[in-house]
């Protein structure tokens, strides 16, 4: 497939998002602000300032509405997670884009006057209400177990139920709800916070770049009005897809930069580090370690950038967004762990974001669907393409 060209408007879209991210935003990755559960809303909204001052808030979405390409938005989405800040600063972050993505392509003119607009202005964060509780079978990585329900009452939707690992709840102001109607999975538009929607706990999980962290959720007897639902009832996986096959592959774009930088971080440390009378970086186990670096970045770019290829075609399968979703969380693990293991004490410490990089890309080898729970997606596809045969 050849891939439509880079506009001059995009790469320096994403020059201007690097230089933010390096010059503005990096320096902040010690900030007293950040904390288990992710940067303070009023780090976030500062940085936010900052971005806006510096024209590079919500950068993907141009001023009339319109995306960059899937293609140039990789680009962009790169530059803007060389920090693990640079996302929430430049509102490219997830849960955020994802929703602004399905509400751009499903939301009404209405829904996208209220709940969109103030998303894409920076002046809001929303969360999207998914995943179940596994104890209670809910819908984890499958959503066909859905067991939150929605029912009418007059000219209102009554929705109770349990979410878990909600990322962003605490503090959002945009929620979009699962739930189960006689006619299967819907989406609903909410505005937060709602008394029937309660956080019961915030989780303490091994990553901490997601403002509000990840929350378990209860949603007592939910009223919402007939025209806040997204879309049609019964449609709601089919908007699922829409939103989580490009969101699987901008996760894999932050997470690129972020295990770009984490690179740079330890090939600087190996170069000037010295032991057993040399640099670190001329012992081969680290030489080496360095290099096939290098191999995979380039790799897992080319990947990233042949899925939003096809992306832009419109012609995105399940199977490209398995694909890349797993080999990119899995290439760049073993990327982020080899510059832990080159920097030695110095990379399991604080003292750099390489540690938190570290644990940023374990979590996403299982958000966005397990690697297991793609590859079983793939083998069903093989088999059906074989049966066929």
């Amino acid at each position: 497939m050849t891939q439509a060209p880079i506009s001059d408007r995009a790469r320096a879209i994403a020059d201007n998002v690097e230089r933010f991210v390096r010059e503005t935003v990096a320096p902040h990755e010690q900030d007293p602000r950040m904390g288990a559960h992710g940067p303070s809303d009023a780090l976030a909204d500062e940085l936010k300032d900052k971005a806006r001052a510096a024209n590079v808030l919500t950068p993907h979405i141009l001023d009339d509405g319109s995306h960059l390409t899937h293609a140039e938005t990789a680009l962009v989405l790169r530059k803007s997670g060389l920090s693990p800040l640079g996302p929430v600063a430049c509102n490219t972050a997830a849960p955020d884009e994802g929703n602004m993505y399905l509400l751009g392509k499903v939301g009404s003119p209405e829904a996208k006057e209220r709940f969109l607009k103030p998303l894409v202005e920076g002046r809001a964060r929303s969360a999207f209400f998914m995943t179940e509780p596994a104890d209670e079978n809910g819908a984890g990585s499958d959503p066909s177990m859905m067991q939150t329900v929605a029912k009418m009452d007059g000219n209102h939707w009554v929705i109770n139920g349990r979410k878990t690992f909600i990322t962003g709840a605490e503090g959002a102001k945009v929620g979009i709800v699962m739930a189960k109607s006689d006619d299967g999975a819907c989406m609903f538009l909410v505005d937060l916070p709602d008394p029937a929607i309660r956080i019961e706990r915030v989780l303490d999980t091994i990553d901490s770049s997601m403002p509000g962290g990840h929350a378990v959720i209860t949603i007592d007897n939910l009223r919402v009005p007939a025209d806040q639902m997204l879309g049609e009832s019964g449609e709601g996986f089919k908007y699922a897809q829409v939103r989580l096959a490009p969101a699987r592959l901008t996760h894999c774009m932050r997470w690129h930069g972020a295990a770009t930088r984490a690179n740079e971080i330890a090939t600087d440390y190996a170069c000037r580090r010295k032991a057993f009378g040399k640099p670190l970086i001329d012992h081969e186990g680290v030489g080496f370690m360095l290099a096939q670096n290098l191999i995979d970045l380039k790799h897992t770019e080319l990947m990233i950038d042949w899925c939003a290829a096809v992306l832009d075609t419109g012609d995105l399968g399940t199977a490209e967004s398995s694909m890349t979703k797993t080999h990119v969380a899995e290439t760049l693990f073993k990327i982020a762990d080899r510059c832990v293991q080159a920097m030695g004490g110095t990379g399991v410490s604080g003292d750099t974001i390489v540690e938190q990089v570290f644990r940023e890309i374990r979590a996403f080898r299982i958000y966005d669907g397990p690697t297991e729970v793609h590859k079983w997606s793939l083998a069903k596809k093989i088999k059906r393409e074989w049966s066929a045969d």
